[in-house]
Protein backbone atom coordinates (compact mmCIF):
# COMPACT_ATOMS: atom_id res chain seq x y z
CA UNK A 1 0.00 0.00 0.00
CA UNK A 2 0.98 3.60 -0.46
CA UNK A 3 1.10 3.99 3.34
CA UNK A 4 4.42 2.10 3.28
CA UNK A 5 5.84 4.72 0.92
CA UNK A 6 4.62 7.50 3.16
CA UNK A 7 6.20 5.79 6.17
CA UNK A 8 9.50 5.44 4.29
CA UNK A 9 9.38 9.15 3.42
CA UNK A 10 8.65 10.10 7.02
CA UNK A 11 11.52 7.98 8.32
CA UNK A 12 14.02 9.32 5.79
CA UNK A 13 12.87 12.97 5.94
CA UNK A 14 11.44 13.47 9.46
CA UNK A 15 12.17 17.22 9.33
CA UNK A 16 9.70 17.69 6.46
CA UNK A 17 6.67 16.67 8.53
CA UNK A 18 5.11 14.87 5.59
CA UNK A 19 1.32 14.70 5.83
CA UNK A 20 -0.35 12.68 3.07
CA UNK A 21 -3.63 14.02 1.77
CA UNK A 22 -6.20 12.05 -0.21
CA UNK A 23 -6.21 12.74 -3.92
CA UNK A 24 -9.98 12.43 -4.01
CA UNK A 25 -12.75 12.40 -1.40
CA UNK A 26 -16.13 11.17 -2.62
CA UNK A 27 -19.39 12.89 -1.63
CA UNK A 28 -20.13 10.10 0.86
CA UNK A 29 -16.79 10.78 2.63
CA UNK A 30 -14.85 7.80 1.28
CA UNK A 31 -11.28 8.40 0.13
CA UNK A 32 -9.91 7.13 -3.17
CA UNK A 33 -6.95 5.35 -1.57
CA UNK A 34 -4.53 7.49 -3.57
CA UNK A 35 -2.54 10.25 -1.89
CA UNK A 36 -0.39 13.29 -2.50
CA UNK A 37 2.35 14.86 -0.41
CA UNK A 38 3.69 18.40 -0.28
CA UNK A 39 7.45 18.88 -0.61
CA UNK A 40 9.37 22.18 -0.31
CA UNK A 41 10.90 23.17 -3.66
CA UNK A 42 14.48 23.19 -2.33
CA UNK A 43 14.18 19.56 -1.21
CA UNK A 44 12.49 18.24 -4.36
CA UNK A 45 15.53 16.60 -6.05
CA UNK A 46 16.60 14.59 -3.01
CA UNK A 47 13.04 13.51 -2.20
CA UNK A 48 12.38 12.46 -5.78
CA UNK A 49 15.66 10.57 -6.00
CA UNK A 50 14.75 8.78 -2.76
CA UNK A 51 11.28 7.91 -4.12
CA UNK A 52 12.86 6.46 -7.26
CA UNK A 53 15.73 4.55 -5.65
CA UNK A 54 14.61 3.31 -2.24
CA UNK A 55 13.48 -0.35 -2.35
CA UNK A 56 10.43 0.50 -0.19
CA UNK A 57 9.17 3.04 -2.72
CA UNK A 58 10.66 2.34 -6.19
CA UNK A 59 8.76 4.94 -8.20
CA UNK A 60 10.47 4.13 -11.47
CA UNK A 61 8.16 6.13 -13.67
CA UNK A 62 7.24 9.79 -13.83
CA UNK A 63 3.83 9.52 -15.51
CA UNK A 64 2.97 13.18 -15.65
CA UNK A 65 4.20 16.60 -14.66
CA UNK A 66 1.79 19.50 -14.77
CA UNK A 67 0.87 22.74 -13.03
CA UNK A 68 -2.19 24.34 -11.48
CA UNK A 69 -2.69 28.08 -11.07
CA UNK A 70 -4.48 28.60 -7.75
CA UNK A 71 -5.10 32.32 -8.32
CA UNK A 72 -8.34 33.27 -6.47
CA UNK A 73 -8.87 29.66 -5.37
CA UNK A 74 -10.62 29.60 -1.97
CA UNK A 75 -8.15 28.91 0.83
CA UNK A 76 -5.10 28.68 -1.45
CA UNK A 77 -1.91 29.94 0.18
CA UNK A 78 0.29 29.68 -2.90
CA UNK A 79 -0.15 30.74 -6.51
CA UNK A 80 1.18 27.69 -8.39
CA UNK A 81 1.28 23.99 -7.68
CA UNK A 82 3.66 21.88 -9.76
CA UNK A 83 2.36 18.31 -9.66
CA UNK A 84 4.33 15.13 -10.29
CA UNK A 85 2.46 11.87 -10.86
CA UNK A 86 4.65 8.90 -9.93
CA UNK A 87 4.12 5.20 -10.61
CA UNK A 88 5.85 2.25 -8.97
CA UNK A 89 5.71 -0.70 -11.34
CA UNK A 90 7.48 -2.82 -8.75
CA UNK A 91 4.91 -2.20 -6.01
CA UNK A 92 1.91 -1.34 -8.23
CA UNK A 93 1.16 1.98 -6.54
CA UNK A 94 0.89 5.67 -7.35
CA UNK A 95 1.81 8.83 -5.50
CA UNK A 96 1.44 12.49 -6.38
CA UNK A 97 4.05 14.97 -5.22
CA UNK A 98 3.19 18.67 -5.15
CA UNK A 99 5.54 21.61 -4.93
CA UNK A 100 4.11 25.11 -4.42
CA UNK A 101 5.72 28.33 -5.66
CA UNK A 102 4.74 31.98 -5.98
CA UNK A 103 5.25 35.05 -8.10
CA UNK A 104 7.22 37.08 -9.05
CA UNK A 105 9.73 34.39 -10.08
CA UNK A 106 8.28 30.91 -9.56
CA UNK A 107 11.14 28.43 -9.67
CA UNK A 108 11.44 24.68 -9.08
CA UNK A 109 14.51 22.42 -9.41
CA UNK A 110 14.43 20.24 -12.51
CA UNK A 111 13.98 16.49 -12.13
CA UNK A 112 15.42 15.71 -15.59
CA UNK A 113 18.50 14.25 -13.89
CA UNK A 114 16.23 11.71 -12.18
CA UNK A 115 13.72 11.02 -14.97
CA UNK A 116 14.80 11.91 -18.50
CA UNK A 117 11.13 11.96 -19.48
CA UNK A 118 10.63 15.16 -17.46
CA UNK A 119 12.40 17.27 -20.07
CA UNK A 120 9.45 18.08 -22.31
CA UNK A 121 6.76 18.33 -19.59
CA UNK A 122 8.97 20.82 -17.73
CA UNK A 123 9.34 22.82 -20.92
CA UNK A 124 5.57 22.77 -21.40
CA UNK A 125 4.92 24.02 -17.85
CA UNK A 126 7.57 26.71 -18.38
CA UNK A 127 6.00 27.76 -21.67
CA UNK A 128 2.37 27.88 -20.52
CA UNK A 129 2.70 28.85 -16.82
CA UNK A 130 6.09 30.55 -16.59
CA UNK A 131 7.56 28.22 -13.95
CA UNK A 132 11.36 28.11 -14.32
CA UNK A 133 13.05 24.74 -13.77
CA UNK A 134 16.58 25.32 -12.51
CA UNK A 135 19.10 22.88 -13.88
CA UNK A 136 16.97 21.99 -16.92
CA UNK A 137 19.25 21.15 -19.87
CA UNK A 138 17.21 23.03 -22.53
CA UNK A 139 14.57 25.28 -20.97
CA UNK A 140 12.92 27.10 -23.86
CA UNK A 141 9.42 27.38 -25.22
CA UNK A 142 7.97 24.22 -26.70
CA UNK A 143 4.53 25.29 -27.98
CA UNK A 144 4.66 29.06 -28.45
CA UNK A 145 7.10 31.26 -30.39
CA UNK A 146 10.32 32.12 -28.54
CA UNK A 147 9.48 35.84 -28.59
CA UNK A 148 6.05 35.30 -26.99
CA UNK A 149 6.08 37.24 -23.73
CA UNK A 150 3.22 35.78 -21.69
CA UNK A 151 2.10 32.44 -20.29
CA UNK A 152 -1.44 31.72 -21.51
CA UNK A 153 -2.50 29.11 -18.92
CA UNK A 154 -2.13 31.57 -16.05
CA UNK A 155 -5.53 32.57 -14.76
CA UNK A 156 -4.76 36.27 -15.09
CA UNK A 157 -4.16 35.90 -18.83
CA UNK A 158 -7.16 37.21 -20.84
CA UNK A 159 -9.41 34.55 -22.40
CA UNK A 160 -9.17 36.20 -25.79
CA UNK A 161 -5.44 36.87 -25.57
CA UNK A 162 -3.66 40.19 -25.80
CA UNK A 163 -3.81 40.73 -29.55
CA UNK A 164 -0.96 38.39 -30.36
CA UNK A 165 -3.00 36.56 -33.02
CA UNK A 166 -3.09 39.67 -35.15
CA UNK A 167 0.72 39.71 -35.23
CA UNK A 168 1.08 36.20 -36.74
CA UNK A 169 1.95 36.03 -40.41
CA UNK A 170 -0.90 34.55 -42.46
CA UNK A 171 0.35 31.54 -44.40
CA UNK A 172 -1.75 30.36 -47.31
CA UNK A 173 -1.45 27.27 -49.46
CA UNK A 174 0.50 29.11 -52.10
CA UNK A 175 3.15 30.36 -49.63
CA UNK A 176 3.42 27.29 -47.41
Amino acid sequence: MVEECIQALREHFPELGIQPRPLCVYPDGRESGQYWVRIPPARLPEVMRFLRDDPRTRFEQLCDLTCVDYLNYPGAEDRFGVIYSLLSLTHNRRLWVKVFVNDPDPEVPSVTGIWKGAEWPEREVFDLFGIRFTGHPDLRRILLPQNFRDHPLRKDYPLHGKGEREAFEVIGRETA
